[in-house]
């Protein structure tokens, strides 16, 4: 099969599609400036020894979750305070997610990858709000979506004027609180723009939890090695110092102590599927 034309700009001096790997990762949601920080540490030491480009991701806001009751995040204002001050510290370009059209120029002032949530990403309005930013649009496939419509979501970025476009894979429905990743979806995919696995939402259970999302991170080594195997340019990877605690995502998130060896299986499958595809 084809693959997208030419590497992507993710932030400076990174890009993606080309011979380096890309991981973004980080908490969930950002809970406190002290977690944000502990995790921030970890991965750039983690990531300069590996020698992988890192990407440092938490969400102000998420704005899907199951219950009303959910924690949300510190809200847009004090989570881009706080995302900055990471920035500024250790040196890391930022991720995070936006959710309506009005945040796209205010988030993209402190932030380098917009990502648009699953549930949004046939939203055209914030497509083309994302991409006149000129920062990267970083756009997760729908758990309600064929892999070959992603194209679209492709164009309209494009079409508004922005070539650093990507897509991540974080599996399909698959019954009621199931999630199925279907590997061909990954060339599929590649044909229109760069790929990132998500391996902790795709073991995540939504709203499998009795009015949160459940979650089985003991797969994610699996699916992990599987997509670096299929070819994909970059992972998605949610982790938190204690996930048992944590306010967003917990049962998927792999902890923090285990990043280093989790992210050195992520490069070697990678380094061995880049080889055979």
């Amino acid at each position: 099969m084809k693959t997208f034309d030419k590497p992507i700009q993710v932030a400076t001096k990174i890009e993606m599609g080309a011979d380096r790997l890309v991981i973004f990762a980080g908490p969930c949601a950002a809970e406190s400036n002290e977690i944000l920080s502990e995790t921030a540490a970890a991965l750039k030491e983690i990531a300069t020894k590996l020698d992988i480009d890192l990407v440092f991701k938490s969400s102000f806001d998420k704005a899907n979750r199951t219950s009303l009751k959910s924690y949300r995040g510190p809200g847009l204002e004090k989570g881009l305070q706080m995302l900055d001050a990471i920035k500024s510290q250790y040196d890391l370009p930022l991720i995070t997610d936006i959710h309506i059209p009005e945040q796209a120029a205010e988030v993209a002032s402190v932030v380098d990858v917009l990502q648009i949530p699953a549930f949004l990403c046939r939203q055209t309005d914030l497509l083309v709000a994302a991409a006149k930013t000129g920062r990267c649009v970083k756009v997760k496939r729908g758990q309600f979506m064929a892999p070959e419509d992603m194209q679209y979501a492709v164009t309209k970025v494009k079409e508004s004027g922005n070539e650093n476009v990507c897509l991540t894979e974080r599996g399909a429905s698959f019954g009621y609180h199931n999630l199925v990743v279907d590997m061909r979806a990954l060339p599929t995919m590649r044909q229109f723009a760069p790929v990132v696995f998500d391996t902790t939402h795709s073991v995540q259970q939504p709203g499998g939890a009795g009015g949160s999302s459940g979650g089985q991170r003991e797969f994610a080594p699996y699916l992990g090695r599987a997509a670096a195997a299929a070819g994909v340019d970059g992972f998605f990877v949610e982790t938190h110092p204690d996930p048992s605690v944590a306010k967003s995502d917990g049962p998927n998130m792999v902890p923090l102590a285990d990043m280093e060896n989790f992210l050195s299986m992520l490069k070697e499958s990678w380094e061995l599927g880049k080889k055979y595809s």
